[in-house]
């Protein structure tokens, strides 16, 4: 369970967006704690899928980020990059901005911020 209430299993799920699948991972409002156990479970969910795959979605909007759990995300973020076809986040906002731009460079990987989910998912399914 996250502080939330929300079973941890539930943060992470498909939904369909104009016929596309988008991989959810919210880490909004979750602890440190609570993000590393997802990080292991997303990185187990993605390394399931196809090559260049994957469109995933993150919402870090409230989250309580520490630098153990930032390092794990910096990790996964690299170890998911061949599933990965695009990536979008949302919340940015509430990380430390040195936390993003780490992610960022990390990884080598193209990470846009929008506001809302709704912006995020428009822009992964576009061609």
């Amino acid at each position: 369970m996250t502080t939330s209430g929300e079973p941890l299993d539930e943060r992470l799920h498909f939904v369909k967006h104009k016929g596309q699948a988008i991989y959810v991972i919210d880490f909004s409002h979750c602890s440190g704690k609570e993000m590393m156990v997802l990080l292991d479970l997303v990185r187990a969910d993605i390394a399931r899928h196809a090559p260049g795959s994957v469109l995933t979605l993150a919402d870090v909007t409230g989250a309580q980020m520490d630098k153990k759990a930032a390092t794990r995300v910096q990790e996964v973020l690299v170890l998911d990059r061949p599933y990965v076809k695009r990536s979008a986040w949302v919340g940015t906002e509430s990380l430390p901005k040195v936390f993003f731009e780490h992610f960022k460079s990390f990884s080598q990987r193209e990470l846009p911020a929008f506001k809302t989910r709704e912006e995020a998912m428009d822009w992964l399914v576009e061609e």
